[in-house]
């Protein structure tokens, strides 16, 4: 089994930045991709950022592209998200998710067998 326990985030006015960890404890070495999720109030849970564990390739949402920088910190089995001139509708709950099976959409909460908690990130405007 593996568990996943996000920090960080908090307030920040818009174009500040935050950065939320997400640390995995347990059978680590099954997960394939690390990723993170969000979902604000009435909406559904979308795709942020992934990394893959073999290679450390990363993919990211348009809307976050540029501005977000997902990363990987092997020795404490972490994986950060930086966030970069934040906008409020970058307000949400952040997810961790990790995945043990190889998939062709990662992009899809369907994909993560491991979830985190979740932490808030609120961005004022």
């Amino acid at each position: 089994q593996v568990q996943l326990a996000e920090s960080g985030g908090g307030l920040v006015q818009a174009g500040g930045s935050l950065r939320v960890s997400c640390e995995a404890s347990g059978r680590t070495r099954n997960i394939y991709v690390t990723a993170w999720f969000r979902q604000a109030p009435g909406k559904e849970r979308e795709f942020v950022a992934l990394i893959r564990g073999i290679d450390e390739i990363t993919h990211y949402a348009d809307s976050v592209k540029g501005r977000f920088t997902i990363a990987r910190d092997n020795a404490k089995n972490t994986v950060r998200l930086q966030m970069n001139m934040l906008k409020p509708e970058d307000t949400a709950v952040y997810y961790c998710a990790g995945s043990a099976y190889r998939s062709n959409n990662y992009y899809s909460t369907s994909s993560y067998e491991y979830w985190g908690q979740g932490t808030q990130v609120t961005v004022s405007s």
